[in-house]
């Protein structure tokens, strides 16, 4: 229930030959990188549900709850612009390997976090070893499984991604209500320290090694300057509590734009002189992309900011526990199970139909969840799954198939470079959504004319987050009128 990743991202350069994988040693292989896909997706998901008990234990404000969410997923977006060609260049086994060691380090080092700085810190560190071991999924699953593996494999990394959207929430709850070892929180990090220990020594045996034949120098200053222009704008938005809009805000907000244009100057540069940049402006003047990217933001821009909002109403607000929490939610990952399958296969005949259903339908539930939950009474528990199914619904319609659609609008040559920034957008799509509506939520709670926050600020506020999110579902509707009618013939799913 976050930003997917989609197999449309990096780059298509031609592999190096080397002998395709098939049968056991296929099985074997794909096991491996599905652990990696599986870790990466479910801690895009779990910290949801455990952000009040860091809260409480950490002793982190609202901004820093905000940014250990945000900042995995911004150091996972900026992972994802290089982290593909990383792999295309230096082999795509060794550096899946390497990300899956990092991811691993990084996630205990989470687990052992004494403060809300470092936590945030090792997030970002996370986020950014996620970003180098994901595309390498793709990569060795296009470069070395035999082609009917290959659809297989597709297959089930779409089962995974399902997987991992029901066991986020559930898994998170049973981790911090359980305080194995009375360690609390910290247990939904040291979890992938042993699945990663598995992976890291079956892969060294069982995943077959490819690379790319292009030479392309990696375009590494764009990447962080791009990073930076971004973090630059997120900075004082979700700071807004903290700081109040002073001039250091206007100010940051200033830099973040001119970094920025800078960016997009330098990658026009590159671009001039023949290199390959992170980013081609001339995509911006293709129609169907420049859509897309306002699709992309405002699409997978309510997600992340949706369940840590509705996490905290759910404990702070109602009272329930995180596993508890975790069963709410539970209906909106089976809502989307449901109708991803369908969407999939019919993305080729009626792709911008079922965005524009989706859409339309994660409006519907979140003015319903509105409706139930405003006066600031607990609805109880078949409202809300109801409603959270619904949503769900709506989710596994557009989601999976929101990338390959606007691609149908790119031509070939730069359908790779195009499919890669969209997949980075959506998840700066969800550190913006978490950003402003995170912002919204928490200055509305504390605005409480009884000095501690009660059951109906916690209601008020996640109301007004509904009303928005459900405003930028229909105007991201509207907006997909103008994208292709079909998705793209071959949707590596």
């Amino acid at each position: 229930m976050t930003a997917p990743h989609n197999p449309a991202k990096g780059t298509h350069a031609p592999a190096v030959s080397s002998a395709l994988v098939s049968g056991a040693g296929a099985s074997a292989a794909l096991l491996v990188v599905l652990f990696g896909s599986f870790m990466d997706l479910l801690d895009a998901t779990i910290v949801t549900v455990a952000a009040p008990a860091i809260a409480q234990d950490l002793g982190a404000g609202d901004a820093q709850l905000q940014w250990t969410i945000a900042a995995y997923v911004l150091a996972l977006g900026a992972g994802l612009i290089t982290g593909g060609r990383l792999g295309d260049q230096y082999g795509r086994k060794r550096l899946f390997m390497i990300g899956l060691a990092g991811f691993m380090l990084t996630s205990a080092l989470c687990a052992l976090a004494t403060d809300p700085g470092m936590l945030i810190g090792m997030r970002a560190a996370q986020g950014l070893t996620a970003g180098i071991m994901v595309p390498q999924v793709f990569g060795i699953i296009r470069a070395s499984f035999a082609p009917g593996e290959r659809t297989k494999a597709f297959g089930a990394y779409g089962a995974v991604q399902g997987l991992a959207s029901v066991a986020g929430p559930l898994l998170g709850g049973l981790l911090v209500d359980r305080d194995l070892f009375d360690l609390g929180w910290r247990t939904i990090f040291w979890i992938n320290v042993p699945v990663s220990i598995l992976a890291l020594v079956i892969g060294a045996k069982v995943l077959p090694e490819s690379r790319s034949t292009s030479t392309a120098r990696l375009d590494l200053l764009g990447a962080l300057l791009a990073a930076s222009g971004i973090l630059l704008l997120l900075l004082p938005i979700i700071q807004t509590e903290t700081w109040g809009w002073t001039w250091t805000s206007h100010a940051l907000l200033a830099a973040g734009i001119i970094v920025l244009a800078i960016f997009l100057a330098y990658e026009r540069r590159l671009t001039g002189h023949g290199n390959e940049p992170v980013f081609d402006p001339a995509l911006l003047r293709m129609r169907a992309f420049a859509i897309g990217l306002s699709t992309s933001v405002l699409f997978f821009g309510g997600i992340g900011s949706f369940f840590l909002t509705l996490s905290i109403y759910l404990q702070n607000g109602t009272g329930r526990t995180a596993w508890e929490t975790g069963l709410v939610i539970l209906p909106y990952a089976l809502g989307s199970i449901t109708t991803s399958g369908l969407g999939v296969a019919l993305a080729a005949r009626a792709g911008r139909a079922l965005l524009i259903t989706g859409s339309l339908t994660i409006a519907a539930s979140q003015l319903v969840l509105w409706a139930i939950i405003r006066n600031g009474d607990d609805p109880g528990y078949w409202p809300l799954a109801l409603a959270l199914f619904v949503g769900g619904l709506g989710l596994g319609l557009a989601a999976p198939i929101l990338v390959n659609v606007v691609l149908a609008g790119i031509p070939g040559r730069n359908a790779g470079a195009a499919g890669g920034v969209l997949s980075t957008v959506n998840q700066i799509g969800g550190a913006i959504g978490i950003a402003v509506l995170g912002t919204v939520f928490f200055t509305a709670v504390n605005e409480s004319t009884t000095g501690t926050p009660g059951p109906a600020d916690y209601a008020h506020a996640l109301s007004i987050v509904l009303i928005i999110s459900a405003a930028l579902y229909v105007v991201a509707a509207l907006v997909m009128l103008a994208l292709p009618t079909t998705a793209a013939e071959h949707l590596d799913q």
